[in-house]
């Protein structure tokens, strides 16, 4: 006797997708599921295991190839596991509901294994089947694949269980049967054209940053007058420049008032965290969160409102190492600040920065934080830590010849 073999049994792992083109579809697929599907990108690399693997993992990996760069090359397996710890600090509720993962873009090369009908007429919802052994590969997104198979292959190592992981569906969006060329394309024009958000805009964005917590706080704090009507600074606080142009409406960037909170916390050493993360596990000796939060904003808010009439009229003030100096003598107002750098008064501070001569001239400004370029035209692009070091000398020390000329007292 002989048996007849199956002929419409389809084998493979049935998804859920929503085309939004003719050869694209979007949907969520288990955790599980996408590991069974998609290869760990570092296993492919790793020369020992790629030796004893199948044929299809070797396979895979050539083509996969084609269409990505490499782990070790790129230094995104290094990344992948600072993924690993933001995804797992994320299930584990750390970050709350402010935390967020972008789909990951595969290829599918080839046919799918079965395409069904319509589940809900007219919806476009269906289900395709992946078969076993597919080649189904990661062109934009590899990383966060990447750091999930870590995650899967030790929950553990991340603080998390295999429970956790099991429940996670991960939004994908899927191309059929493209050739290698084509998705070549494909990751050329995810990697490539798309525009990178500036640092200034990104770092505007981030409120696990403490120190852009307290810069926003600080502007919302300082209520300033123009032509009759009272507003927030913060509608003056430019969020996505490096540098605020001449036609722009505000006065001074984020990044610039981040600064200032940054050196007012760490003082001169401030000068060289001012593009770096701040957590509370950064903060100096003596200095906790809340104590931070109150005397920072506070202090800063008093100085602002003060000399906003020197804000408003975009005077050296707001240039980026002039704040930042202004935040390393403000230090030592702090209650934290050590024996070395601290005891100064808040009013003495006042009363040494309304002897600077602030308006935007050679004078005072020269070799301090500008410089006359060859257009005879004074330039404050100075960075924070080349010149705000030498703003806070000139503030905090009136006798100097910096201190002097900045006074307009210079022989």
């Amino acid at each position: 006797m002989r048996l007849t073999m199956p002929t419409t049994v389809i084998e493979g792992t049935p998804i859920t997708v929503m085309p939004f083109r003719e050869n694209a579809v979007i949907g969520t697929v288990s955790l599980p599921a996408l590991l069974q599907i998609v290869p760990s990108p570092r296993r492919e690399e790793d020369p020992k295991a790629l030796s004893s693997a199948s044929g299809q993992v070797r396979q895979h990996a050539e083509i996969r190839s084609q269409v990505q760069r490499t782990l070790k090359a790129t230094g995104k397996g290094r990344n992948a596991t600072s993924y690993a710890e933001y995804i797992a600090a994320g299930l584990n509720g750390e970050w709350g509901d402010a935390w967020s993962l972008p789909p990951i873009t595969f290829w599918h090369a080839g046919e799918v294994a079965a395409i069904s009908e319509e589940l809900i007429a007219g919806t476009g919802l269906r289900t395709i089947t992946v078969a076993p052994g597919a080649t189904v590969v990661a062109v934009d997104g590899e990383t966060q694949l990447t750091a999930w198979h870590d995650l899967f292959d030790n929950p553990e190592r991340f603080g998390l269980a295999y429970g956790q992981l099991v429940a996670v569906r991960i939004p994908f969006e899927m191309y059929l049967g493209l050739s290698a060329a084509d998705a070549r394309q494909v990751f050329h024009d995810r990697n490539v054209l798309g525009v990178d958000v500036s640092k200034n805009l990104s770092m505007s964005m981030d409120q696990r940053d403490l120190a852009t917590r307290l810069a926003h706080r600080v502007a919302d704090a300082v209520k300033v007058e123009i032509d009759g009507r009272v507003i927030p600074f913060s509608k003056l606080v430019n969020a996505s420049k490096r540098q605020v142009g001449r036609t722009d409406p505000e006065v001074v960037t984020l990044s610039a008032l981040r600064a200032l909170v940054v050196t007012t916390i760490f003082g001169r050493g401030g000068l060289n965290l001012s593009s770096e993360t701040i957590g509370e596990a950064e903060l100096p000796r003596g200095a906790d969160a809340s104590l931070v939060e109150r005397t920072v904003v506070a202090g800063l808010a008093g100085l602002i409102s003060e000399f906003a009439d020197t804000f408003l009229a975009r005077q050296a003030i707001t240039a980026p190492a002039v704040i930042a100096g202004i935040g390393v003598a403000a230090h030592r107002t702090m209650p934290w600040a050590d024996s070395l750098n601290g005891g100064l008064h808040p009013d003495d501070l006042r009363g040494l920065l309304s002897s600077v001569c602030w308006e935007r001239q050679a004078a005072y400004w020269e070799g301090i934080a500008a410089k006359t370029g060859t257009s005879g035209r004074l330039n404050f692009s100075g960075g924070v830590k080349d010149s705000g070091g030498r703003v806070a000398d000139a503030i905090l020390y009136p006798s100097t010849e910096a201190g002097r000329k900045v006074r307009g007292l210079a022989a």
